[in-house]
């Protein structure tokens, strides 16, 4: 393909700007073409970067103004800056940690004390009721940037060729899901409900049970503290309702049925046959039973039979996790063991369990 129309072509991919037929094509194209896999992952890169710099570039610009009009009304004697303003200066000396949503905070901070200590030796009662107002409008300014670098300091896959759901295991950003989706995957990324985005990656796999485990590794995740659910240590029954979430489409997607068999496919005692409806994207969902313990994952369905579905008996989280633990890729990783849902009708089963199922994508 002409280097200038891969160029184009994949820009109108990343820009979603295909149709439906095009992409499905390109896809394939891409499937088997190293080379055009690898341009359409430099150029998201570069996407990325590019939307990061403009954010960082309107940052300086705000503080550039905010020296201006400080100069312009008395408050700040040019000469005392020597030279480049003292806050671009310090701009300079702090730009690394900007890309840092955390160090913005203390830049802030920083950049006040400049201000003030660059103010003439004249100022009043009034001119000093006047700086604290510039100062206040310097830190919304920063603040209003910060929210934006922090939403576009992670990139947010277009057009992800894999997608899964998974949940947490522990609050510190533990999460299970398959391995046969994830082994896939390069890039990782996870979604929550509200539609924030962090970084994954895994960090054990094992494909006998089709479980996986990640780490989200970005510091804009938040320890989440008790889980209001416990892993199942022991077999379900015959016949036992059961209910999973998971993300066949862009939200979350209910489904409710029961354990139909006590072993998987082909008589594969670690898993379970569930009766309920999946499609592709709710690999690695929880399966939990009425009092919301969860008992199983979701890893595969039978194509041939309508409702037919198997899923990785729970128990099968603590094997992994020892093996994990033996092989030095996790530590203190604390499975949950609480009865929050117990005793709930189903709809708030729900709307508390659902906040702890992820979206998996990445390429």
């Amino acid at each position: 393909m002409d280097e200038i129309l891969l160029i184009e072509t994949v820009e109108r991919y990343l820009r979603g700007e295909m149709t439906d037929k095009e992409k499905v094509f390109f896809e394939e194209i891409r499937k088997n073409t190293p080379g055009i896999d690898q341009t359409v992952v430099e150029h998201t890169f570069l996407f990325n970067e590019l939307e990061k710099q403009a954010n960082i570039k309107a940052f300086k610009h705000s503080l550039y103004e905010v020296e201006n009009t400080l100069t312009e009304e008395g408050f700040i004697i040019k000469s005392q800056l020597r030279g480049q303003a003292k806050v671009v200066f310090l701009w300079k000396k702090y730009k690394r940690n900007i890309a840092v949503a955390a160090s913005i905070a203390g830049l802030v901070s920083i950049v006040t004390a400049a201000l003030i200590s660059s103010y003439n030796s004249r100022l009043n009662k009034s001119n000093i009721t006047v700086l604290i107002d510039h100062i206040q409008k310097t830190e919304n300014k920063v603040a209003q940037l910060e929210g934006t670098i922090k939403e576009n300091s992670k990139f947010k896959p277009q057009n992800p060729n894999y997608r899964a759901t998974g949940f947490l295991i522990d609050g510190k950003g533990f999460i299970v899901t398959n391995a046969h989706v994830v082994n896939r995957m390069k890039t990782i990324y996870v979604e929550n409900n509200k539609g924030e985005y962090y970084s994954a990656q895994t960090v054990y796999s094992d494909v006998n049970t089709d479980l996986a485990i990640l780490k989200v590794n970005d510091t804009a995740y938040k320890t989440i503290y008790n889980l209001p659910y416990s892993i199942n240590k022991t077999n379900s029954n015959l016949g036992e309702q059961i209910f999973t979430l998971g993300y066949p489409r862009n939200e979350i997607v209910y489904g409710e049925g029961y354990v139909s068999a006590k072993s998987g496919n082909e008589g594969d005692s670690t898993a379970y046959q569930v009766s309920v409806s999946v499609n592709p994207g709710n690999s690695g969902g929880p399966v939990l039973n009425k009092d919301g313990q969860i008992i199983g994952i979701i890893t595969s369905k039978n194509s041939a039979a309508d409702g037919v579905v198997f899923a990785a008996k729970s128990k099968n989280i603590y094997k992994i996790l020892e093996a994990a633990k033996k092989s030095g890729d996790t530590t203190n990783i604390k499975l949950p063991n609480n009865t929050g849902l117990k005793g709930l009708d189903r709809v708030q089963q729900v709307k508390k369990m659902e906040d702890f199922v992820f979206m998996v994508v990445g390429n």
